[in-house]
């Protein structure tokens, strides 16, 4: 089963930008799990400032380049799980969020585990 991981975090908070040390982590984090064939993919995003927006709302459909509102919570990054359980893509998770917690002093995010559906996964 697939499973999609993502960071939402308040760009508004004053912790500043990731620290080397994060990134270090995360590349041996992402290095463990491509050995052990878990991670399908993974990556940073760009700010939302350089983030097109394509909306549908009240029967139109809009395209958006900035500038934006100042967003509540954005998704700073992800990664692609390939696991046998929810309770496997969590830990994987929970792994991923503690590297953030023991590298970047005063961050606070909520790590979210969505399980991705393929056509495989629907009857016909």
């Amino acid at each position: 089963m697939r499973f999609l991981s993502y960071i939402e975090s308040d760009p508004a908070q004053p912790w500043g930008p990731p620290p080397p040390a994060l990134f270090e982590a995360i590349g041996a984090f992402g290095e463990e799990m491509a050995r052990l064939g878990v991670v399908v993919d993974q990556g940073g995003l760009a700010p939302i400032e350089h983030s097109p927006h394509v909306r549908v709302s009240g029967g139109r459909l809009t395209i958006t380049d900035g500038p934006f509102a100042e967003a509540k919570e954005v998704i700073g990054g992800y990664g692609m799980y390939e696991c046998r359980s929810v309770e496997e893509a969590v830990e994987h998770s929970r792994r991923f969020m503690q590297i953030h917690l023991d590298t970047w002093p005063g961050f606070e995010g909520t790590s979210v585990v969505r399980q991705v559906f393929g056509p495989d996964d629907f009857e016909a």
